[in-house]
């Protein structure tokens, strides 16, 4: 409660998007486009948000697709879709997914 009244720049990175996440998943939509959640932030914040992200999928069956540089990321996913020149260059099931703390980052 001591940072509901904060304006979005008195608030971390992490912090910032866990309310944008929170935000996205209000009206709970059935697909949770993710674009570079983890980006800006430290490795700490960075699995906390990837985890949330998890949560999302396995507790509401919430589709989600996080879109990122990051190839470790991938490692968490059912399916990564990889692209190239704008264009998908690859599709492969993960069969042996990873927590967000088991990456290596």
């Amino acid at each position: 409660h001591e940072r509901m009244n904060h304006f979005p720049a008195q608030m971390s990175g992490g912090e910032q998007q866990r309310v944008a996440i929170a935000r996205a998943i209000a009206k709970r939509p059935d697909v949770l486009l993710c674009d570079e959640p983890t980006g800006a932030l430290d490795i700490h914040t960075g699995m906390v948000v990837l985890e949330v992200i998890d949560r999302i999928n396995r507790e509401l069956g919430t589709t989600t697709a996080v879109i990122t540089h990051n190839a470790a990321i991938s490692k968490m996913a059912h399916r990564v879709i990889s692209m190239a020149d704008g264009k998908i260059s690859g599709v492969k099931e993960n069969h042996q997914r990873l927590t967000a703390k088991e990456l290596d980052w």
